[in-house]
């Protein structure tokens, strides 16, 4: 099998592959986000409901749905979800003409703001309210693959020369190891906090 160059690695990943990404990203995203909210109008209207998603004690939708968090703007959160998951489906759906680079800033824009949020969400999930949410899980994944390729398409349009573009060549060769290790890194601060569960499996 013949290893992609550095000088390949852009051809191959725009305009073809993050497109598809990115809309991977929307669809998950934007299914994780309304079923959430289904489910927090659910719980809102009938206390004694239980969401599909609280599975044990530590994968329990409910709990999470009852905080603060979980409606830091006075809303659900989940409604920023289906927002802004919606405008990036759309967008991807779009990329496959020329996206204009307003539309490309202001994804960066939305997206740094968002993997912001869920750093600070998966915070609180894991040192506060001390539990998980399967479809917040998604959310996270979704949104931090999202950012990424975002930013190595915006990174591809405006760096052109240098030694800089040599450092983002070489990134794009090995684009899925970064969020790979982003995920990773957070599946292990997960284990990590909930050990006591889970060794109490099996």
């Amino acid at each position: 099998m013949t290893e992609l160059s550095t000088d390949d690695a852009p051809a191959v990943l725009f305009p073809r592959l993050v497109p598809w990404i990115l809309g991977v990203c929307g669809v998950v995203g934007l299914v994780a986000s309304f079923t959430l909210t289904v489910e927090k109008f659910e719980l809102a209207s009938n206390p004694d409901y239980v969401p599909s998603c609280s599975i044990s004690p530590v994968l329990n939708c409910g709990s999470i749905m009852d905080t603060d968090q979980a409606a830091v703007f006075g809303f659900p959160n989940s409604l920023l979800g289906i927002t802004g998951f919606a405008a990036l489906l759309t967008i991807a759906v779009m990329m496959g003409r020329k996206t204009s680079a307003l539309i490309m800033l202001g994804m960066q824009a939305g997206l740094t703001a968002g993997v912001v949020f869920i750093g600070w969400l998966i915070f609180q999930s894991l040192y506060r309210i001390d539990a998980l949410c399967p479809y917040c899980m998604a959310v996270w994944v979704a949104t931090i693959v999202a950012f990424w390729y975002v930013t190595l398409r915006n990174a591809d349009d405006y760096i052109r020369g240098g030694v800089a573009r040599k450092i983002l060549n070489a990134v794009l060769s090995i684009h899925s190891l970064i969020p790979v290790l982003w995920i990773l890194a957070i599946v292990g601060l997960i284990i990590q906090h909930f050990w006591w569960y889970w060794s109490t499996l099996g």
